[in-house]
Protein backbone atom coordinates (compact mmCIF):
# COMPACT_ATOMS: atom_id res chain seq x y z
CA UNK A 1 0.00 0.00 0.00
CA UNK A 2 1.74 2.98 -1.35
CA UNK A 3 1.74 6.15 1.55
CA UNK A 4 -0.78 8.18 -0.65
CA UNK A 5 -3.61 5.73 -0.43
CA UNK A 6 -2.41 4.94 3.67
CA UNK A 7 -3.42 8.90 3.47
CA UNK A 8 -6.69 8.52 2.09
CA UNK A 9 -7.99 5.89 4.05
CA UNK A 10 -6.73 7.53 7.46
CA UNK A 11 -8.68 10.72 5.72
CA UNK A 12 -11.60 8.55 4.94
CA UNK A 13 -12.16 6.98 8.26
CA UNK A 14 -11.76 10.44 10.25
CA UNK A 15 -14.97 11.31 8.37
CA UNK A 16 -16.66 8.31 9.08
CA UNK A 17 -16.32 8.71 12.75
CA UNK A 18 -17.51 12.36 12.37
CA UNK A 19 -20.61 12.18 10.55
CA UNK A 20 -22.51 15.12 10.01
CA UNK A 21 -26.25 15.68 8.76
CA UNK A 22 -26.96 17.65 5.65
CA UNK A 23 -26.76 21.23 6.30
CA UNK A 24 -25.00 20.65 9.56
CA UNK A 25 -21.75 19.48 7.54
CA UNK A 26 -19.84 22.30 9.92
CA UNK A 27 -16.41 20.52 10.58
CA UNK A 28 -16.68 18.65 7.83
CA UNK A 29 -16.55 21.83 5.41
CA UNK A 30 -13.55 23.29 7.77
CA UNK A 31 -11.78 19.67 6.92
CA UNK A 32 -12.40 19.43 3.33
CA UNK A 33 -11.48 23.67 3.01
CA UNK A 34 -8.11 22.96 5.38
CA UNK A 35 -7.29 20.48 3.34
CA UNK A 36 -7.84 22.40 0.24
CA UNK A 37 -5.80 24.59 1.28
CA UNK A 38 -2.94 22.71 2.17
CA UNK A 39 -2.65 21.89 -0.79
CA UNK A 40 -2.65 25.30 -2.32
CA UNK A 41 -5.62 25.42 -3.41
CA UNK A 42 -8.25 28.38 -3.88
CA UNK A 43 -11.14 28.20 -1.90
CA UNK A 44 -14.51 29.14 -1.71
CA UNK A 45 -16.66 28.93 1.28
CA UNK A 46 -20.73 29.23 1.55
CA UNK A 47 -23.51 26.57 1.44
CA UNK A 48 -21.11 23.94 0.79
CA UNK A 49 -17.07 24.09 -0.32
CA UNK A 50 -15.14 24.82 -3.57
CA UNK A 51 -11.92 24.62 -4.58
CA UNK A 52 -10.48 26.03 -7.81
CA UNK A 53 -7.73 24.58 -9.72
CA UNK A 54 -6.35 26.64 -13.30
CA UNK A 55 -3.80 25.47 -15.03
CA UNK A 56 -2.33 26.95 -18.35
CA UNK A 57 -4.47 29.16 -20.51
CA UNK A 58 -7.36 27.39 -21.49
CA UNK A 59 -11.01 28.56 -20.91
CA UNK A 60 -13.13 25.41 -20.80
CA UNK A 61 -13.73 24.66 -16.82
CA UNK A 62 -15.48 21.35 -15.85
CA UNK A 63 -16.81 20.43 -12.54
CA UNK A 64 -16.70 17.36 -10.19
CA UNK A 65 -18.96 17.12 -7.13
CA UNK A 66 -19.10 14.91 -4.33
CA UNK A 67 -21.27 15.38 -1.62
CA UNK A 68 -21.08 15.38 2.18
CA UNK A 69 -23.72 14.74 4.19
CA UNK A 70 -24.18 11.94 6.56
CA UNK A 71 -27.86 9.97 7.73
CA UNK A 72 -29.66 10.14 10.90
CA UNK A 73 -29.06 5.71 11.20
CA UNK A 74 -27.44 4.31 14.22
CA UNK A 75 -24.60 2.35 12.75
CA UNK A 76 -23.76 -1.23 13.94
CA UNK A 77 -20.90 -2.11 11.97
CA UNK A 78 -17.75 -4.20 13.47
CA UNK A 79 -14.78 -1.97 11.96
CA UNK A 80 -12.20 -0.01 14.34
CA UNK A 81 -13.70 3.57 12.95
CA UNK A 82 -17.41 3.68 13.84
CA UNK A 83 -19.28 6.81 14.08
CA UNK A 84 -18.74 9.09 17.62
CA UNK A 85 -22.27 10.24 16.75
CA UNK A 86 -25.03 8.56 18.15
CA UNK A 87 -27.87 8.11 15.61
CA UNK A 88 -25.94 9.54 12.55
CA UNK A 89 -23.39 7.39 10.34
CA UNK A 90 -21.88 7.55 6.60
CA UNK A 91 -24.44 4.63 5.54
CA UNK A 92 -24.07 5.88 1.81
CA UNK A 93 -20.44 6.00 1.32
CA UNK A 94 -20.16 9.65 1.05
CA UNK A 95 -16.94 9.98 3.12
CA UNK A 96 -15.39 8.07 0.47
CA UNK A 97 -16.75 10.36 -2.00
CA UNK A 98 -15.04 13.84 -0.78
CA UNK A 99 -12.05 11.73 -0.03
CA UNK A 100 -11.58 10.80 -3.70
CA UNK A 101 -11.61 13.93 -4.59
CA UNK A 102 -9.28 15.27 -2.16
CA UNK A 103 -7.24 12.53 -3.45
CA UNK A 104 -7.85 13.70 -7.51
CA UNK A 105 -7.02 17.22 -6.11
CA UNK A 106 -3.58 16.50 -4.42
CA UNK A 107 -3.01 14.49 -7.62
CA UNK A 108 -3.59 17.31 -10.11
CA UNK A 109 -1.50 19.67 -7.74
CA UNK A 110 1.70 17.92 -8.18
CA UNK A 111 1.56 16.27 -11.72
CA UNK A 112 -0.63 18.69 -13.30
CA UNK A 113 -1.36 17.67 -16.91
CA UNK A 114 -4.17 19.66 -17.54
CA UNK A 115 -4.88 23.25 -19.57
CA UNK A 116 -8.19 24.96 -17.90
CA UNK A 117 -10.08 24.91 -14.98
CA UNK A 118 -11.26 22.27 -12.59
CA UNK A 119 -13.83 23.41 -9.84
CA UNK A 120 -14.01 20.99 -7.20
CA UNK A 121 -17.65 20.94 -5.72
CA UNK A 122 -18.15 19.48 -2.34
CA UNK A 123 -21.84 19.49 -1.80
CA UNK A 124 -23.90 19.44 1.42
CA UNK A 125 -27.16 17.91 1.93
CA UNK A 126 -27.65 15.56 -0.97
CA UNK A 127 -29.63 12.80 0.93
CA UNK A 128 -32.74 15.52 0.96
CA UNK A 129 -32.85 16.64 -2.36
CA UNK A 130 -31.44 20.10 -1.17
CA UNK A 131 -27.72 21.11 -1.53
CA UNK A 132 -27.05 21.11 -5.13
CA UNK A 133 -29.75 24.08 -5.73
CA UNK A 134 -28.71 25.53 -2.68
CA UNK A 135 -25.11 26.02 -4.24
CA UNK A 136 -26.64 26.96 -7.33
CA UNK A 137 -28.53 29.74 -5.69
CA UNK A 138 -25.63 30.97 -3.98
CA UNK A 139 -24.38 31.56 -7.71
CA UNK A 140 -21.73 29.18 -7.82
CA UNK A 141 -22.40 28.26 -11.32
CA UNK A 142 -22.57 32.22 -12.28
CA UNK A 143 -19.63 32.68 -10.75
CA UNK A 144 -17.37 29.81 -12.06
CA UNK A 145 -19.35 28.78 -14.99
CA UNK A 146 -18.32 25.52 -16.37
CA UNK A 147 -18.44 23.72 -19.80
CA UNK A 148 -19.47 20.22 -17.86
CA UNK A 149 -20.57 18.25 -14.61
CA UNK A 150 -19.51 15.08 -13.56
CA UNK A 151 -20.12 13.24 -9.98
CA UNK A 152 -19.18 9.41 -8.77
CA UNK A 153 -21.43 7.27 -6.66
CA UNK A 154 -20.11 4.30 -5.81
CA UNK A 155 -22.69 0.88 -5.94
CA UNK A 156 -22.73 -1.75 -3.29
CA UNK A 157 -22.97 -5.39 -5.05
CA UNK A 158 -20.48 -4.57 -7.95
CA UNK A 159 -17.10 -5.88 -8.51
CA UNK A 160 -14.61 -3.43 -7.06
CA UNK A 161 -13.81 -0.45 -9.42
CA UNK A 162 -15.96 -1.42 -11.93
CA UNK A 163 -17.12 1.73 -13.81
CA UNK A 164 -20.77 1.98 -15.10
CA UNK A 165 -23.25 5.16 -16.47
CA UNK A 166 -25.60 5.80 -19.88
CA UNK A 167 -26.33 9.11 -21.84
CA UNK A 168 -29.81 9.71 -20.83
CA UNK A 169 -31.52 8.97 -17.84
CA UNK A 170 -29.72 7.66 -14.87
CA UNK A 171 -31.71 8.37 -11.49
CA UNK A 172 -35.12 8.45 -11.22
CA UNK A 173 -37.04 11.34 -9.62
CA UNK A 174 -38.53 11.32 -6.26
CA UNK A 175 -41.68 13.17 -5.53
CA UNK A 176 -43.29 12.93 -2.00
CA UNK A 177 -46.85 12.86 -1.97
CA UNK A 178 -49.77 13.08 1.05
CA UNK A 179 -52.65 12.51 0.50
CA UNK A 180 -55.67 13.82 3.39
CA UNK A 181 -58.92 12.11 3.91
CA UNK A 182 -61.73 13.79 5.94
CA UNK A 183 -63.88 11.05 6.77
CA UNK A 184 -66.26 10.94 9.91
CA UNK A 185 -65.21 9.47 13.37
CA UNK A 186 -67.71 7.42 14.99
CA UNK A 187 -67.73 4.43 17.70
CA UNK A 188 -66.58 1.03 16.71
CA UNK A 189 -69.65 -0.48 16.95
CA UNK A 190 -71.55 1.34 14.93
CA UNK A 191 -69.65 2.34 11.70
CA UNK A 192 -72.82 2.75 9.72
CA UNK A 193 -73.37 6.13 11.81
CA UNK A 194 -69.89 7.37 10.00
CA UNK A 195 -67.00 7.29 7.03
CA UNK A 196 -64.65 5.20 8.74
CA UNK A 197 -61.49 6.87 7.12
CA UNK A 198 -59.38 3.80 7.53
CA UNK A 199 -61.50 1.99 5.20
CA UNK A 200 -61.63 4.72 2.96
CA UNK A 201 -57.48 5.47 2.93
CA UNK A 202 -56.91 1.54 2.68
CA UNK A 203 -58.99 1.13 -0.78
CA UNK A 204 -57.13 4.54 -2.23
CA UNK A 205 -53.53 2.69 -0.94
CA UNK A 206 -54.60 -0.28 -3.16
CA UNK A 207 -55.15 1.53 -6.15
CA UNK A 208 -52.58 3.64 -6.27
CA UNK A 209 -50.64 0.38 -7.14
CA UNK A 210 -53.06 0.20 -10.95
CA UNK A 211 -50.98 3.53 -11.65
CA UNK A 212 -47.78 1.49 -12.44
CA UNK A 213 -49.70 -1.64 -13.63
CA UNK A 214 -52.08 -0.56 -15.82
CA UNK A 215 -51.45 3.31 -16.70
CA UNK A 216 -48.03 3.21 -17.73
CA UNK A 217 -45.76 1.88 -19.94
CA UNK A 218 -44.19 -1.96 -18.71
CA UNK A 219 -40.72 -0.28 -19.33
CA UNK A 220 -41.41 3.13 -17.58
CA UNK A 221 -39.80 2.31 -14.19
CA UNK A 222 -41.85 3.67 -12.22
CA UNK A 223 -42.48 3.27 -8.27
CA UNK A 224 -45.05 4.21 -6.04
CA UNK A 225 -44.56 4.02 -2.71
CA UNK A 226 -47.17 4.53 0.45
CA UNK A 227 -44.67 4.50 4.03
CA UNK A 228 -46.56 6.07 6.55
CA UNK A 229 -50.85 5.96 7.37
CA UNK A 230 -52.05 8.01 10.41
CA UNK A 231 -55.31 8.29 11.60
CA UNK A 232 -56.90 9.64 14.47
CA UNK A 233 -58.46 6.35 15.81
CA UNK A 234 -58.50 4.83 18.99
CA UNK A 235 -59.05 1.23 20.53
CA UNK A 236 -62.87 1.75 20.09
CA UNK A 237 -62.71 5.05 17.79
CA UNK A 238 -63.58 4.82 14.36
CA UNK A 239 -61.08 7.90 12.63
CA UNK A 240 -62.39 10.50 10.97
CA UNK A 241 -58.76 11.97 9.35
CA UNK A 242 -56.35 9.35 7.58
CA UNK A 243 -53.50 10.91 6.37
CA UNK A 244 -51.23 8.70 3.90
CA UNK A 245 -47.66 9.63 2.91
CA UNK A 246 -45.22 8.40 0.24
CA UNK A 247 -43.08 8.75 -2.32
CA UNK A 248 -43.08 8.59 -6.47
CA UNK A 249 -40.23 7.58 -8.71
CA UNK A 250 -40.14 8.63 -12.76
CA UNK A 251 -37.59 8.90 -15.10
CA UNK A 252 -39.40 11.28 -17.17
CA UNK A 253 -40.89 14.34 -16.27
CA UNK A 254 -44.08 12.82 -18.54
CA UNK A 255 -44.85 10.14 -16.63
CA UNK A 256 -44.22 11.98 -13.41
CA UNK A 257 -47.25 14.33 -14.34
CA UNK A 258 -49.27 11.56 -15.45
CA UNK A 259 -48.66 10.14 -11.98
CA UNK A 260 -49.75 13.01 -10.24
CA UNK A 261 -52.94 13.01 -12.81
CA UNK A 262 -53.66 9.42 -11.74
CA UNK A 263 -53.20 10.07 -7.49
CA UNK A 264 -55.22 13.06 -7.78
CA UNK A 265 -58.06 11.32 -9.95
CA UNK A 266 -57.83 7.92 -7.79
CA UNK A 267 -57.80 9.58 -4.31
CA UNK A 268 -60.47 12.16 -4.69
CA UNK A 269 -62.92 9.38 -7.21
CA UNK A 270 -62.89 6.88 -4.19
CA UNK A 271 -63.20 9.74 -1.23
CA UNK A 272 -66.43 10.85 -3.69
CA UNK A 273 -67.46 7.38 -3.45
CA UNK A 274 -67.77 7.54 0.11
CA UNK A 275 -69.55 10.76 0.08
CA UNK A 276 -66.22 12.19 1.80
CA UNK A 277 -63.21 14.81 0.79
CA UNK A 278 -59.40 14.05 -0.20
CA UNK A 279 -56.66 15.70 -1.11
CA UNK A 280 -53.46 15.22 -2.26
CA UNK A 281 -50.37 17.43 -2.36
CA UNK A 282 -46.85 16.75 -3.71
CA UNK A 283 -43.41 18.09 -3.23
CA UNK A 284 -40.48 16.60 -5.82
CA UNK A 285 -37.48 17.42 -4.12
CA UNK A 286 -35.27 15.38 -7.03
CA UNK A 287 -36.19 15.82 -10.17
CA UNK A 288 -35.12 13.36 -12.98
CA UNK A 289 -30.78 12.75 -13.64
CA UNK A 290 -29.73 12.86 -17.27
CA UNK A 291 -26.70 12.01 -18.37
CA UNK A 292 -25.64 14.47 -21.48
CA UNK A 293 -23.68 12.32 -24.54
CA UNK A 294 -19.98 14.11 -24.44
CA UNK A 295 -19.90 14.21 -20.75
CA UNK A 296 -21.07 10.48 -20.93
CA UNK A 297 -18.73 9.53 -23.45
CA UNK A 298 -15.79 11.09 -21.83
CA UNK A 299 -16.19 8.78 -18.69
CA UNK A 300 -16.13 5.97 -20.97
CA UNK A 301 -12.81 7.15 -22.33
CA UNK A 302 -11.65 8.09 -19.03
CA UNK A 303 -12.44 4.88 -17.58
CA UNK A 304 -10.68 2.83 -20.28
CA UNK A 305 -7.55 5.07 -19.47
CA UNK A 306 -7.68 4.36 -15.90
CA UNK A 307 -7.94 0.90 -16.74
CA UNK A 308 -11.29 -0.01 -14.88
CA UNK A 309 -13.69 -2.24 -15.93
CA UNK A 310 -16.25 -0.55 -18.09
CA UNK A 311 -20.19 -1.09 -18.70
CA UNK A 312 -21.89 1.14 -20.76
CA UNK A 313 -25.14 1.87 -21.93
CA UNK A 314 -26.22 0.25 -17.93
CA UNK A 315 -29.68 0.25 -16.76
CA UNK A 316 -31.04 3.44 -15.29
CA UNK A 317 -31.32 3.62 -11.15
CA UNK A 318 -34.28 3.39 -9.36
CA UNK A 319 -32.74 6.20 -6.73
CA UNK A 320 -32.77 9.70 -6.94
CA UNK A 321 -29.69 11.77 -6.59
CA UNK A 322 -29.27 15.61 -5.83
CA UNK A 323 -26.84 16.28 -8.40
CA UNK A 324 -30.09 15.93 -10.92
CA UNK A 325 -30.03 19.95 -10.79
CA UNK A 326 -26.33 20.41 -11.39
CA UNK A 327 -27.01 18.22 -15.06
CA UNK A 328 -30.11 20.36 -15.68
CA UNK A 329 -28.01 23.43 -15.41
CA UNK A 330 -24.59 22.48 -17.29
CA UNK A 331 -24.43 19.01 -19.56
CA UNK A 332 -23.43 16.50 -17.12
CA UNK A 333 -22.51 12.85 -16.38
CA UNK A 334 -23.62 10.94 -13.57
CA UNK A 335 -21.69 7.83 -12.80
CA UNK A 336 -21.64 4.38 -10.71
CA UNK A 337 -18.06 3.05 -8.77
CA UNK A 338 -18.65 -0.53 -7.60
CA UNK A 339 -18.15 -1.06 -4.08
CA UNK A 340 -17.34 -4.69 -4.05
CA UNK A 341 -19.47 -7.94 -3.84
CA UNK A 342 -19.21 -8.98 -0.33
CA UNK A 343 -18.84 -8.02 3.58
CA UNK A 344 -19.92 -4.55 4.55
CA UNK A 345 -19.08 -3.39 0.90
CA UNK A 346 -21.44 -5.22 -0.77
CA UNK A 347 -24.56 -4.41 1.89
CA UNK A 348 -27.10 -2.25 0.48
CA UNK A 349 -26.71 1.74 0.60
CA UNK A 350 -28.84 3.23 3.67
CA UNK A 351 -27.63 -0.48 5.70
CA UNK A 352 -26.85 -0.44 9.04
CA UNK A 353 -23.75 -1.84 8.79
CA UNK A 354 -22.81 -1.06 5.18
CA UNK A 355 -19.29 0.68 4.86
CA UNK A 356 -17.41 2.50 1.88
CA UNK A 357 -14.48 0.53 0.13
CA UNK A 358 -10.67 1.79 1.26
CA UNK A 359 -9.58 0.13 -1.70
CA UNK A 360 -12.13 2.48 -4.19
CA UNK A 361 -9.93 5.31 -3.06
CA UNK A 362 -6.85 5.00 -5.11
CA UNK A 363 -8.88 3.99 -8.24
CA UNK A 364 -11.36 6.83 -8.19
CA UNK A 365 -8.83 9.11 -7.57
CA UNK A 366 -6.80 8.12 -10.77
CA UNK A 367 -10.82 8.49 -12.65
CA UNK A 368 -11.08 11.80 -11.82
CA UNK A 369 -7.54 12.83 -12.67
CA UNK A 370 -7.68 11.01 -16.35
CA UNK A 371 -11.03 12.84 -16.90
CA UNK A 372 -9.49 16.27 -15.96
CA UNK A 373 -7.07 15.36 -18.24
CA UNK A 374 -9.13 14.25 -21.65
CA UNK A 375 -11.40 17.04 -20.58
CA UNK A 376 -8.69 19.72 -20.32
CA UNK A 377 -6.03 18.40 -22.62
CA UNK A 378 -2.86 19.86 -22.44
CA UNK A 379 -2.50 22.05 -25.57
CA UNK A 380 0.42 20.80 -27.98
CA UNK A 381 2.99 23.23 -29.33
CA UNK A 382 4.39 23.40 -33.09
CA UNK A 383 6.61 20.69 -33.99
Amino acid sequence: MTDFHTRLIQQRHDFHRNPELGFQEKRTKAIVAQELRRLGVEVHEGAGVVGVLRAGQGNRAIGLRADMDALPITETSAHDYPSRTAGVMHACGHDGHMTMLLGAAERLVTEGGFDGTVVLLFQPNEEHGLGAQAMIDEGVLDQLPLDEVYAIHNLPGAPVGQISSRSGIICNSETLFEITVDGQGGHASMPQAGVDAITVGAEVVMSLQTIVARKLAPDAGAVVSVTEFLTDGQRNVLPGKALLKGDFRARSLQDRMAIETHMRRIAEGIAAAHGVLATVTFNTGFIETINADAPTQAVYRAADTAGCDLIRNRPPMSFSEDFAHFCAAVPGCFLLLGNGEGGPNGQPLHASDYDFNDDLLPIGAEFWVRLVQDRLPVRKGPN
